[in-house]
């Protein structure tokens, strides 16, 4: 029977492993270590990667129809055990038991999802003279690096269209959230072949050791675009091949016919579910003037209804910010938007306790140039911005380096869909927000990202094209 609340051992060659050292895990709604994480040393890594590296052979060679159906197995091993997950989600993430049962159930779903995708094969000839297919094969051993925000769902992002295809994987957990991972890895050790799947957890030496490890082909890594081009860096001396989804500075731009009392709520939650720690979460608001006012008012409302708190207290909504590092980069934003007299409007008040809590707070149409507009905040501060003119707010909104995520509010839908497509992003969402599915490609544009997650572009990450050519006559 495995305990979900004490026990944490990494999975190595299908084993439980413990390490001599270990890391403090943070409650972050109280600020205090609740938990000890093992401590992966290089050598543990050596062995994980030599076990990925044998299971290979045999995992490739097993059809993708076996591998689907111990995918799938997987994901209702996950839902099986959603309401454990979830209540240790709460402990190291902070967000509140019914959105960290959502993303366990959501990890279980998509690895049953992804599981019936394939990938295709094209004939480029079939005729007297000669035959000329390619398919797609597997590349190796994964290097799966993955972030504290969404721990659980962003790994799977990964794990299932690697394991899909034939490759097989190490997975490194963020070391602000590596439990319900650790967990994770030890349930799978009950469906998935030796070696397939390897976790391992550790401090901030670890991911630097992944992805300088020759034993690796491929990295896959979510987080900060100043963290993944260090990874790029490290990839570059074997020629990994890389995929790399990183930090947006996300604008949505409202519409002067929106029905404000209709789209405020979903305007809110776009912005700050999760506590606003979410890569592809509203961070620039642009309002229409017409609209300004009624919006900012109604935004205002929903802020003070909201109660922000331990996510383990019945009626939260909005938990505390993940870690200490972040908390102190958000009051940094917060502290320079004072110095410089913006106009600050704060939600409901937070608890006091040594928890990282900040309110929600809204800043009413700060200069352009301020660092609460151009600085990516990952937490539950958005700037909110008033426009005249279409062309002039799509400049605006164009004008950053980063081109993850953005969206578009409007009862019109073709003016929506103009604007839409006039954006330089990625993913685009009209009259709605944060929809993000398994058969649906994902991919930055500019600072964003390199490579795609989900959908067949996704799957074709995690593979290789192979053309044979064949004469006839």
């Amino acid at each position: 029977m495995i305990s979900f609340d004490r026990d944490y051992a990494m999975t190595i060659g299908g084993e439980r492993v413990n390490s001599n050292e270990t890391i403090n895990v943070i409650n972050p709604a109280t600020g205090e270590v609740f938990a000890q994480a093992p401590d992966c040393s290089r050598e543990q890594l050596d062995e994980a990667v030599m076990a990925a590296q044998k299971a290979f052979t045999s995992w490739r060679a097993t059809s993708i129809d076996e591998r689907a159906t111990l995918l799938s197995k997987a994901g209702d091993v996950i839902l099986s055990k959603a309401e454990e997950l979830a209540r240790l989600f709460t402990k190291e993430q902070g967000r509140p038991v019914e959105g960290a049962r959502n993303e366990i159930l959501m990890a279980g779903n998509w690895l049953k999802q992804v599981s019936v995708m394939r990938p295709p094969v094209h004939v480029s000839e079939d005729s007297e003279a000669q035959f000329i297919q390619t398919t797609y094969v597997p590349i190796g051993v994964v290097c799966a690096i993955a972030p504290w925000n969404f721990p659980v769902n962003l790994a799977i992002w990964k794990v299932a269209p690697a394991l899909l295809t034939g490759n097989t994987m190490v997975l490194k957990p963020s070391p602000f959230t590596p439990l319900c991972t650790l967990k994770i890895g030890e349930l799978l050790q009950s469906v998935l072949p030796a070696g397939v799947l390897n976790v391992v957890s550790g401090d901030d030496r670890l991911g630097p050791w992944m992805t300088s490890h020759p034993g690796f082909a491929k990295i896959s890594f979510t987080g900060s675009t100043e963290t993944g081009k260090k990874v790029m860096e490290s990839a570059a001396a074997d020629l990994k091949a890389l995929t790399l989804e990183l930090g947006g500075n996300d604008a949505a731009i409202v519409l002067p016919d929106v029905d404000v009392d209709e789209v405020a709520q979903k305007i809110f939650f776009g912005a700050f579910f999760n506590t606003a720690q979410i890569c592809v979460a509203t961070k620039r608001l642009y309002v229409h003037e017409d609209v300004y006012d009624a919006l900012r008012d109604r935004l205002a409302a929903i802020a003070q209804a909201v109660k922000v708190g331990n996510g383990a207290e019945q009626g939260t909504v909005l938990g505390p910010i993940q870690n200490q590092r972040q908390y102190n980069r958000v009051m940094d934003l917060l502290a320079d938007a004072k110095a410089n007299s913006l106009t600050l409007i704060e939600g409901a008040a937070i608890p006091e306790s040594k928890g990282y809590f900040i309110p929600v707070t809204i800043v009413d149409n700060p200069p352009e140039d301020s660092r609460v507009v151009q600085e990516e905040a990952f937490g539950p501060v958005l700037p909110m911005l008033k426009f005249s003119d279409v062309d002039e707010v799509l400049k605006r909104a164009n004008d950053s380096p980063f081109g993850l995520a953005g969206s578009v509010w409007s009862m019109d839908t073709d003016a929506a869909m103009k604007v839409a497509e006039r954006m330089e992003t990625g993913t685009v969402w009209i009259n709605q927000a944060l929809n993000l599915r398994p058969d649906t490609p994902f991919s930055g544009h500019k600072a964003s990202g390199f490579g795609t997650e989900n959908g067949m572009d996704g799957l074709l990450e995690f593979m290789r094209p192979k053309s044979i050519y064949l004469a006839r006559g």
